[in-house]
C-alpha cells in the first residue's frame, strides 16, 4: 500500500475575497499564516493573532516579466505593530503585500523568531528567486537542539504554504550546473529539446513542477531580427545578469534557468514570440509538448 504524501492546506478568505485578507494553516501544525495587501493592514491589526511574536515577509510587486520580487524578512514581539511601523518608513515603501507567521499556541519566543528570521532570509537568498533586501545578517539567537529541530519543522511548513499563497520566495534553488541536470529528470520531470532547424541551435529543458528549466549549455539566438515582444526585457535581464553569455555566435546559458512557461523559454531562445508547446519536443516520444500533454490527458480519461 502506498501512503499518500499530500498535505492539506486550509485557506480562509476572511472577507470572502481572494485578494483580501487570507489565513492559511496546515493540519496538525501549530502555525498560522496571515497574508494581505498593504491597504488591508488596518484590518489585520485588529486580529489578535497578528499581535503575537513571530516573523513576517514584506513583498514588492513584480513590475515586468521575469523580474525578481523585492522581499524583506523580519521578526518582532508584535508583528502587526512592526509592519505598521514599516508602512510609515520611506525605506520600506516598496512593499505592496505582506504576510505574518505566528504560532496559535503562543509558544514562539523572541529567540525562536530571531532564529526563524535568520534562516528564512538565508533560504530566500539561496533560492535566488527574490531580491532579499535585508541589509545585515540578523542574529540567529541561541536555541537548544530540540528547539532548533522544532523551528526547522516550522520552516518546512512555511515553505509549503507560501507558494500556495502565490509567493515562491522560499522555493528550493534548482541545480545550476549542466553536470547535475540528470537529477532534475525526476519521475515527475519531462525531458525536452527545442526544434533545431537549419541553424544548429541546440537547447534542452526539463518540464518540472510547473516550470520549464532550460539547462546550462543550451544556445539562444544572438541577434534576432524580430520586433520586441513581451519577453524582450526578460532576455535583456538574463544577458545583464550573466545567465546568457555570448559565445561563438550564440548566446549560451551558463546555468540552468527556470521559466514560468514553455513559451517564455522558447521566446527568449528564439528572440521572438513563440508557442513553446508547439516548439518543445518530448525526448522520450518525439511528440511536441502539446501533443504529449493531449495524449497523456486522453490516456488518463480512458482509465
Amino acid at each position: 500500500m502506498t501512503i499518500a504524501s499530500g498535505r492539506q492546506v486550509r485557506l480562509y478568505l476572511v472577507d470572502g475575497s481572494a485578494s483580501g485578507v487570507v489565513t492559511a494553516e496546515i493540519i496538525n501544525w501549530t502555525g498560522i499564516v496571515i497574508a494581505a495587501p498593504r491597504d488591508r493592514l488596518t484590518d489585520v491589526l485588529s486580529r489578535e493573532d497578528a499581535r503575537k511574536t513571530g516573523v513576517y515577509f514584506l513583498f514588492g510587486d513584480v513590475t515586468q516579466i521575469g523580474a525578481m520580487r523585492d522581499v524583506y524578512v523580519g521578526e518582532a514581539d508584535d508583528v502587526g505593530r512592526r509592519i505598521s511601523q514599516h508602512a510609515k518608513d520611506d525605506g520600506k515603501d516598496f512593499f505592496e503585500r505582506f504576510c505574518i507567521i505566528v504560532s496559535k499556541d503562543f509558544n514562539l519566543t523572541k529567540a525562536h523568531s530571531r532564529y526563524l528570521e535568520r534562516r528564512l532570509a538565508e533560504i530566500a537568498r539561496n533560492a535566488g528567486r527574490s531580491n532579499v533586501l535585508n541589509a545585515n545578517e540578523p542574529p540567529a539567537g541561541r536555541l537548544p537542539e530540540a528547539d532548533i529541530s522544532d523551528m526547522e519543522f516550522f520552516i518546512e511548513q512555511i515553505k509549503i504554504i507560501l507558494p500556495v499563497l502565490g509567493f515562491d520566495t522560499l522555493r528550493p534553488a534548482l541545480s545550476q550546473s549542466h553536470s547535475q541536470a540528470a537529477e532534475l529528470r525526476a519521475p515527475s520531470g519531462i525531458a525536452l529539446y527545442l526544434r533545431r532547424g537549419r541553424m544548429g541551435m541546440e537547447a534542452e529543458a526539463i518540464q518540472l513542477d510547473g516550470e520549464t528549466v532550460v539547462l546550462a549549455g543550451s544556445k539562444a539566438k544572438l541577434d534576432p531580427s524580430y520586433a520586441s515582444d513581451q519577453y524582450s526585457e526578460l532576455r535583456k535581464a538574463l544577458i545583464g545578469n550573466g545567465t546568457l553569455c555570448e559565445s561563438e555566435g550564440w548566446l549560451v546559458f551558463k546555468k540552468n534557468h527556470a521559466f514560468s512557461s514553455p513559451s517564455a523559454a522558447s521566446a527568449v531562445i528564439y528572440g521572438r514570440s513563440d508557442n513553446g508547446r508547439n516548439s518543445w519536443i518530448v525526448k522520450a516520444t518525439g511528440q511536441t509538448l502539446k501533443e504529449y500533454e493531449t495524449s497523456s490527458a486522453e490516456m488518463r480519461a480512458d482509465t
